[in-house]
């Protein structure tokens, strides 16, 4: 296992981050999968009051550890009621006297953004004061303008992105948390970056000799200015799916680069005079249609056969709120106030209605709300 350096937290992280959102099926398979992963030499492990009882687990899982052999990550939501005792009750849960991490779980919206700054941070400043924590970041699931004014606040030592090999939309974000000496945590690259461990036959077959999987880690762990990758094991079995890139951060070798090619290569010509290059112009839509990320998936689909990584992102939009903003494509009206302002001249409404068809099924949830 390879350690990197958490921005200016000075913290030397595991470049595989456990996340404990999905193994929580029972006490005991949660408690084997935090041992199979410390096992591996992660030691940074990431938690959440959103994620059911997995607080209280993981106190129990890592009673009797030295404290100052994990690094301990918790996440609190925005805007809530009784911010102040949530915390009071992580530390109680966790069982710990201080965080090493302590994240606000969503800087999705300005209002966000301006509830931590004026209510949430004095409490922090207090925390912080008092030692109960250590270092303070956020993860976001909201636009690039609210990333980038959360970083430039200079509030935060750390971020958590949704960025990956296929949706690179969030890039100046990186550039700027390197500038900033922001650690730079990467949210679930396997699921929310392409549902890789289970990626159709063509872009398994695209991406010979790696699996998807494998290739998209080893794109992300090949960029320094990345910390760590969070991975979320159901079980203590996925926990080896980190093994094959779990000691490798050397530049991309020419075999690797040459599977990244093929996968640009079928993109284009898969897609043609049709390809989003998602450069967002069309926004805003009148009828807050989410079509960048709309038509990033119908690309997937188109390309590689992702339809249901697609259907599993596209049939959130209306019903996950500020954490996957925008409306589905059959909202469009036709208006045709996105034409003039792609550069690629793209029949917007046309492929919205096409990638509706394509992508349409039941209506799907966050797994955890807020």
């Amino acid at each position: 296992m390879l350690y990197r350096r958490l921005g200016k937290t000075n913290l030397s992280v595991s470049v595989f981050t456990l996340g404990t959102m999905r193994c929580l099926e029972s006490e005991s398979i949660y408690q084997e999968t935090i041992a199979q992963a410390r096992s591996l030499g992660i030691n940074h492990i990431e938690t959440a009051r959103g994620y059911g009882k997995s607080e209280k687990y993981l106190g129990r899982a890592i009673r009797g550890i030295e404290r100052d052999r994990l690094i301990l990550t918790t996440k609190l939501l925005p805007g809530t009621e009784h911010w102040q005792r949530q915390l009071y009750e992580s530390l109680e849960y966790l069982q710990v006297d201080y965080l090493d991490c302590l994240a606000i779980h969503g800087i999705n919206t300005p209002e966000h953004l301006a509830w931590t700054q004026q209510v949430g941070w004095p409490i922090i400043e207090q925390a912080m004061t008092g030692g109960l924590v250590r270092h303070v970041g956020f993860s976001s699931h909201g636009s690039l303008a609210v990333i980038l004014a959360a970083i430039n606040t200079g509030l935060f030592e750390f971020v958590n992105l949704h960025y990956y090999y296929f949706s690179q939309h969030l890039a100046p974000a990186i550039a700027l948390a390197e500038q900033m000496d922001l650690g730079v945590f990467i949210i679930s690259p396997a699921d929310k970056g392409g549902m890789l461990h289970t990626p159709p036959a063509k872009l398994r077959e695209l991406c010979q000799p790696f699996e998807p999987l494998q290739l998209t880690y080893r794109w992300l762990l090949s960029d320094r200015r990345i910390t760590t990758l969070s991975f979320g094991p159901a079980n203590p079995d996925q926990v080896k799916a980190i093994l094959p890139t779990a000691d490798q951060d050397t530049p991309l070798s020419t075999e690797e680069l040459a599977a990244l090619s093929r996968l640009q290569t079928r993109l284009a010509a898969a897609l043609a005079t049709e390809k989003c290059s998602q450069c967002y112009a069309c926004l805003p839509c009148p009828e807050a249609i989410a079509i960048p990320e709309i038509l990033r998936l119908r690309n997937l689909a188109l390309a590689y056969n992702m339809v249901d990584y697609g259907q599993y992102r596209y049939n959130m939009l209306g019903n996950a709120g500020h954490w996957f903003p925008g409306q589905k494509g059959d909202r469009c009206t036709k208006c045709g106030d996105c034409l003039p302002r792609c550069p690629e001249e793209l029949n917007i409404p046309k492929l919205l209605t096409d990638a509706h068809q394509m992508l349409q099924d039941r209506p799907r949830r966050r797994l955890w709300g807020d």
